[in-house]
């Protein structure tokens, strides 16, 4: 590893002191460093098990994902490629946008839920024996609004189209309809890519550590009723009630942004770690106008019908199923029992984004909602590319970086329960990395 590494830096300081170095030695410089890295990661592998003396990349005891430890190991590699070299791998053109396309895809999870909407109207008694009907209708309708939520958060990070007042219109109008801040939850949303997986200053869904007090009662709850009690009520409360939490009171936001509220942007800290500072709080002023609006279109409908019900059945049914989606997506996104996150001596956006886990959702799924779950990993290594180009950017990724791609095989299902049943808070390990304890440390 080290002749490689020698030969790696001797290819680097050739091409910097000859201007008339040919193109394919100037290429093979990238090359020459992802050859280093895998030789790294198979020094690793093999270090962990042929001495005793060397630090193992995890301990023996460490519950493993369908990752199967990658994540943990790519976490110890001490070359990572530049963000201009892992974007460089990218066909150029899966970073090009396509108003109409995006529009089509957007219309077309529209009509899908409304059509779901119609046929409840007319075809399912306003009943109260009929409640199968209306929670498979939600379950329907609910699933199909995923597809929106997921074109207005395209609209959000700026891959919905090269014009800005149609990108803004459509992404605002889409999570207004779904009760989402538009702006508010843009601007949280890209600091959650920028820091992502980092143990402070992440956002959404970053780990409590162990010791804390909010942990330790998870710990306590879980060894009073058995882990398939927990495990079912955690479930479900993080899939019910996770999203309006975090949008409230920034629940699993990051710790030195304090308690956030994503409808009031002067809640939590100020200054550099400041969730909404500068316009972005008048812009999430004007997110509000547009929730307030639909609230009083829903309660007006209420009104005039004489009875909340049918309110609570054709709209808050299908509501909860799409926030139910979105929170689940978000959380498999980015944890598991080997996936660790990193403190600021650690951390880096490479680092980060490559923590990224891709699963299994299965064609349904990723036709309706755009692949979010499937691609994932491209997303956050550019969140500018339209969910049409992911397939593709995958593919590239994969190929040129497969010690650092994450994608777990594990049905979604199984890694859910799994999740809910295991990753509750972190510590620091041996190495730096603040990993999932799934058994109750001795301090909590």
């Amino acid at each position: 590893m080290a002749t490689a590494t020698s030969q790696m830096r001797g290819v680097a300081i050739r091409a910097a002191s000859n201007v008339r170095l040919s193109k394919s030695a100037v290429r093979a410089i990238p090359l020459a460093r992802r050859t280093v890295q895998r030789q790294t990661l198979r020094s690793l592998k093999v270090s962990a098990v042929a001495s005793p003396a060397v630090a193992a990349p995890y301990p023996e005891e460490q519950e493993l994902s369908g990752l199967q430890g990658k994540a943990m190991r790519s976490a110890m590699l001490k070359e990572w490629p530049e963000k201009k070299e892992i974007l460089g791998v990218i066909p150029e053109h899966c970073f090009k946008k396509d108003t109409l396309k995006s529009l089509a895809y957007a219309a077309c999870s529209v009509a899908i839920t409304g059509a779901c909407g119609v046929l409840a109207y007319l075809y399912i008694p306003m009943k109260a024996s009929w409640i199968g009907a209306w929670v498979a209708y939600a379950l329907a309708a609910g699933t199909a609004g995923t597809g929106a939520w997921v074109a207005a958060h395209e609209c959000g990070h700026g891959a919905f189209s090269d014009n800005k007042l149609i990108q803004d219109t459509v992404g605002y109008i889409l999570h207004t309809l779904l009760l989402v801040p538009y702006f508010s939850w843009q601007r949280s949303h890209a600091v959650h890519h920028m820091r992502t997986n980092h143990i402070t200053e992440g956002e959404t869904h970053v780990p409590a550590l162990a010791s804390d007090e909010g942990a330790q009662s998870m710990y306590k709850l879980r060894e009073t009723f058995g882990e398939g009690p927990f495990t079912l009520v955690n479930t479900i409360g993080v899939l019910l009630v996770g999203w309006p939490l975090y949008l409230l009171k920034g629940a699993s936001g990051g710790p030195v942004r304090g308690q956030t509220n994503h409808f009031w942007p002067y809640a939590g800290a100020t200054g550099k770690h400041a969730l909404f500072p500068g316009k972005w709080t008048e812009k999430a002023l004007w997110s509000d106008v547009g929730i307030l609006a639909v609230l009083g279109g829903l309660g007006y409908w209420a009104y005039a019908v004489g009875s909340i019900w049918p309110v609570v059945a054709l709209y808050v049914g299908p509501y909860l199923v799409t926030n139910a989606w979105l929170v689940l997506y978000t959380w498999l996104q980015h944890t598991d029992v080997d996936v660790p996150h990193f403190g600021e001596d650690q951390w880096s956006w490479q680092k980060g984004a490559f923590m990224t886990i891709d699963r299994p959702y299965g064609a349904i799924c990723d036709f309706l909602h755009h692949r979010i779950g499937s691609t994932h990993v491209a997303h956050h290594l550019n969140h500018m590319i339209p969910h049409y180009h992911a397939k593709e950017a995958t593919e590239a990724i994969k190929k040129n970086f497969p010690e650092l791609y994450l994608y777990d095989p594990t049905p979604i299902w199984k890694a859910t329960f799994r999740v809910a049943m295991k990753c509750i808070a972190v510590e620091k390990d041996k190495n730096g990395l603040f990993v999932f304890q799934t058994k109750k440390p001795a301090t909590a």
